[in-house]
């Protein structure tokens, strides 16, 4: 994993860069650069015996977000086509793998087995990967596998694409290959066509580094997390549909406690995950998209959970939004906007359970859940329209292990 300077900012420093308003979240924006992420001050907990008030005027909330999103996407990230005039033309073949090793753009087509496509270029190359009608079959190695590369884009003309890994995965070297896209490097999948991943016994698409997703169409089944990353996954825009066995997004950093986090703001997701659909370890944000979650043990969980905008959809088995504590940080979450959908199942669940304090500051919300607030800390009702079972509340009081969550 590089170790990018933005990135390299103590959690400390940004806390004390920004403060904002719980009601004044600021639109995102596309622009060029690399991702960051910062904290904001973040509301003292209380005692489990007091019970949440609405308040007009709360302030700060959100341990980690992202402070300016026109520094996540590049301006060639949101390009949804490759410049072909020096593009190399390559037409795979079977049983034989492809070494890029050159910063260019590589279009590539054909049906093969046991192929892959190889990145093992220079530390500061960017290459483009165009898929113009791929079929890879592979059984034990990834389709693409990015060795060595500052940046990977893996572009999808108007064409049909599709990858699968059937057997384990072997490992080369001290690197253990878990994913049919598999990358060391930045990984940005972009395009106009449809890319089908099969991969049935490990990830869909891993990265080491950041993995965004602003454009194409992707069918995701994994017995492992679908989509995976050390650093970040971003998501601007593109239709993604996951059937995972295990998260369906997945982004954790064991040494670094301000990365290992999830932004989304536009797309559609359609997800299936047996255990979470979105987690992220340091913090998830959405200021935008379309996310259904049809099914999952906890819907989205991080330790700061904060959502903007949005049109959120989720049935979750245990947890619908849960923040608790997987990184440094305050545990959070802060809700400023969108429409939310949570249902829960039966049992000992909750629709918004905080291991610290939940704030509800905007937003439409509507509740089908026995249990539909839990906090350890602070809980408040402080602006939007929220409904439980039918009924719209104007306060808050958590549950603390059970009971509706509400005060009507």
């Amino acid at each position: 994993m590089k170790t990018k300077k933005i990135k390299s900012i103590s959690a400390i420093t940004l806390a004390a860069l920004l403060t904002v308003s719980a009601v004044g979240c600021s639109q995102a924006q596309v622009g060029s650069g690399e991702a960051a992420a910062t904290t904001q001050t973040a509301s003292s907990t209380v005692s489990s015996s007091t019970t949440s008030s609405t308040t007009s005027n709360a302030t700060s909330t959100a341990e980690a977000s992202v402070p300016d999103t026109s520094e996540l996407f590049s301006d060639r990230d949101l390009e949804q086509s490759a410049d072909l005039a020096t593009a190399t033309q390559m037409n795979l073949e079977s049983n034989q793998d492809v070494t890029l090793n050159k910063e260019g753009v590589y279009v590539l087509s054909g049906e093969v087995e046991n192929a892959t496509v190889v990145v093992d270029a220079a530390e500061d190359a960017k290459i483009q990967i165009v898929l113009d009608g791929v079929s890879i079959t592979n059984e034990d190695s990834p389709a693409i596998y990015v060795k060595a590369a500052d940046k990977v884009f893996v572009t999808s003309t108007d064409s049909e694409n599709r990858m699968e890994v059937s057997g384990s995965y072997v490992a080369d070297g001290d690197t253990n290959l878990d994913a049919v896209i598999f990358s060391k490097a930045d990984l940005t999948l972009n395009g106009t066509g449809t890319l089908a991943i099969l991969s049935n016994q490990g990830n869909g698409i891993s990265s080491k580094d950041d993995l965004k997703i602003t454009g194409g169409e992707y069918t995701i089944h994994s017995s492992a997390d679908a989509i995976e990353a050390n650093d970040a996954i971003l998501i601007n825009d593109g239709t993604i549909t996951i059937d995972s066995d295990k998260d369906a997004l997945h982004s954790e950093n064991d040494e670094d406690d301000s990365l290992g986090y999830i932004y989304i703001e536009g797309g559609t997701l359609n997800i299936t995950a047996a255990d979470d659909a979105i987690r992220g370890n340091s913090f998830v944000q959405i200021d935008g998209g379309t996310i259904n979650i049809e099914t999952s043990e906890e819907g989205i969980e991080a330790t700061s959970v904060k959502i903007n905008d949005g049109q959120i959809t989720l049935y979750a088995k245990d947890d619908g939004i849960n923040a608790s504590q997987k990184a440094d940080g305050n545990v959070v979450i802060e809700v400023n906007g969108g429409t939310i959908d949570v249902s829960m199942g039966s049992g000992d669940t909750d629709a918004f359970d905080s291991n610290g304090d939940l704030y509800i500051n905007g937003g439409t919300i509507t509740v089908e859940a026995s249990s539909a607030f839990d906090a350890d800390g602070t809980a408040q009702l402080n602006g939007g329209e929220v409904t439980v079972n039918g009924e719209k509340i104007t306060q808050i009081t958590p549950s603390r292990g059970g009971g509706r969550g509400m005060r009507r």
